[in-house]
């Protein structure tokens, strides 16, 4: 099969930093592969690379003759003086389409982004909305390959589950970068790491990545042995050698050189075993017995007339895990702080346990100063060492259990990457024992190798974790309970996120109908009178006025054609055949990108009409 692009015997070193060497590898049409690593093993630049904006040191690229292909770089390049409208029109000037086509394309993708507000700027956008916007200006290039670098960051769980669907039904290949373990195993055919370990520079799996694990795992454990192995072998070939054999025989002769490429092959083999390193996370509990650590009685909050939330109640204990999720803007952030009586709650109680203990892991990272220097950041008592369970380590091996370098240590925090200064926060957090950990998106920046660890050193914690991510991999394997905020539905416990899933299906499902409602007594209670009125003043256009006239009609058609797809992906002849069930889930994501679209334009038509 024709090879969309293939790199060869691809080079790329920064500094004293080398990412790539002798990287060679294929990239097939209809592909979906997740890229993985660890931070700074080059997943970036590797990107970057295969989209032309960088170049390697030694090696080429070969790309199929015409392909189209779309980077999506992690951080969104938006004009934030522009609206969301004329945003997705610039991202298809360059495609020389008519006027009419152009609005079609523009128009649709406003209604799969689902922009309440396509007037309104890009500067005026949260992140997950902007993140939305520069994901949707990329489907509308038709690519033939797209390459995603974290494009799950920022979105909330909503938008997740929104970019999911997007790429499951999706007819192009991609290459996605990301640390979200759930959002790999559901989008992706393939799974690739790259790092230094493998010796063809990258190991790659077809499934998912919860069967990228076990494999990986398999691997890693049979390059161990051989290294075990070819080390025996070694002694014994240095044994012989040291009783000083004669070179002057052909067979002997042989023997010595097998014995110097031997040597060889088992550096490079302790070289790649090496390479397997992680950050080394172990919190620490203080010892006490005590069977309530905190609980929460009727906690409710509003923010400036907004309601976050309202009668919660919880109870903590040891080895118990609160995971607390919700859309962007739900109050997650506020109920840690709640928590941790830095603010108050406007009513209901909060009771900790007598000298509680709690250690907070930040999402703003604001108990960081950016003028520290590392070793200053990982150790805030200052001194050439830390204590760390009773036990004095220097700072030197201290860094180093956090993948920093010697030579990083008078290295400014500012200058150090997102996943660096997550690192730091785990370290301080370390040094602290406690009782309750509050964790607000520790994930964030965070690879998968770390993310692993960090999982493993949480489910071992002795005291109570109340976790607020995004991460449904680590959620699902860790928490007890979910606590679900929403700014539409009242809090609530669930045990899964599937329970959450399906509550929150449910409930839009009732929304659609109650919408479906209300078009059917707007219909029914218009009168012959109202009809002549419904002219509307001059502003709208004898089209548009017509398309107003009929588009309640439409949007029934519409949800009806959603909840005929809806029962057909029930069907078990359908679910059960990945073929089908992948038909049926486009046909679904189109039917409800048009409901989308229709009860925008509805409500676009209205405001013309009325002059709002």
């Amino acid at each position: 099969m024709t090879s969309l692009f293939s790199l060869k015997s691809i080079h790329k070193t920064y500094g004293d930093d080398t990412l790539f060497e002798d990287l060679s590898f294929e990239f097939k049409p209809d592909e979906k592969l997740g890229l993985i690593g660890m931070n700074g093993s080059g997943k970036s630049t590797l990107l970057r690379i295969i989209a032309g904006l960088t170049h390697p040191d030694q090696g080429e690229i070969l790309t199929l003759k015409q392909m189209a292909c779309t980077y999506l770089p992690q951080a969104d390049d938006l004009d934030e003086e522009k609206t969301v409208e004329e945003t997705l029109y610039d991202g298809i000037a360059h495609l020389s389409l008519e006027d009419k086509e152009q609005h079609r394309i523009v128009q649709r993708s406003i209604g799969t982004g689902g922009f309440p507000d396509p007037s309104e700027l890009t500067g005026a956008l949260s992140g997950g909305w902007r993140k939305r916007l520069a994901i949707v200006r990329a489907l509308n290039t038709k690519p033939d390959v797209l390459l995603l670098d974290e494009p799950t960051n920022h979105l909330d769980i909503d938008g997740i589950l929104w970019l999911e669907q997007i790429l499951k039904s999706a007819r192009f290949s991609f290459l996605l970068v990301s640390h979200d373990r759930r959002f790999l195993d559901n989008v992706c055919g393939s799974v690739m790491e790259i790092g230094r370990c493998y010796e063809e520079g990258y190991f790659k799996v077809k499934g998912g990545y919860t069967r990228f694990i076990r494999e990986r795992e398999k691997f890693l454990n049979a390059q161990q042995k051989l290294e075990g192995s070819l080390s025996s072998k070694m002694r014994r070939e240095d044994e012989w050698l040291a009783q000083g054999p004669k070179a002057r025989t052909t067979k002997a002769k042989h023997r010595i050189d097998q014995a110097g490429r031997l040597r060889l092959e088992l550096y490079a083999l302790k070289q790649r075993n090496r390479q397997t390193a992680t950050v080394d996370i172990d919190f620490l509990g203080t010892g006490r017995q005590t069977k309530k650590l905190m609980t929460g009685l009727n906690l409710s909050k509003s923010i400036a007339g907004k309601t976050l939330f309202k009668e919660i109640s919880f109870e903590l204990g040891p080895e118990s895990c609160l995971g607390v999720v919700g859309e962007n803007g739900s109050g997650k952030s506020t109920f840690l702080s709640i928590l941790e009586k830095q603010i108050p709650s406007d009513s209901g109680k909060l009771f900790w346990a007598e000298d509680l203990k709690i250690a907070v892991f930040d999402q703003a990272r604001s108990r960081l100063d950016p003028d520290m220097t590392l070793k200053e950041a990982l150790n805030p008592t200052g001194g050439d060492s830390v204590n760390y369970g009773g036990r004095t380590i220097h700072i030197v091996t201290w860094a180093k259990r956090f993948l920093f370098m010697p030579d990083q240590l008078d290295m400014p925090v500012r200058q150090l990457s997102g996943g660096e200064k997550a690192r730091i926060l785990i370290a301080n957090l370390m040094l602290q024992p406690c009782d309750i950990l509050l964790l607000d998106e520790p994930t964030n920046d965070l690879d998968i190798l770390s993310l692993e660890v960090l999982e493993d050193s949480l489910s071992r914690f002795p005291g109570a974790v109340v976790l607020v991510s995004h991460d449904r991999y680590l959620m699902e394997n860790l928490t007890q309970n979910l606590l679900y905020l929403s700014p539409e539905q009242d809090a609530r416990f669930f045990k899964s996120y599937d329970q959450i899933l399906s509550y929150k299906k449910t409930y839009q499902l009732e929304l659609q109908k109650k919408k479906q409602g209300t078009v059917k007594e707007k219909k029914k209670a218009e009168t012959p009178q109202s009809s002549a009125t419904h002219q509307g003043p001059a502003r709208l256009s004898y089209k548009d006025q017509y398309e107003l006239d009929h588009i309640e009609e439409k949007i029934l058609e519409a949800e009806s054609q959603v909840e005929e797809l809806q029962a057909k992906i029930q069907d078990p002849e359908i679910s059960q055949d990945p073929g089908l069930m992948s038909a049926a889930c486009a046909e679904l994501a189109e039917a409800e990108k048009e409901v989308t679209t229709l009860y925008n334009r509805w409500e676009a038509l209205e405001e013309l009409k009325t002059g709002g």
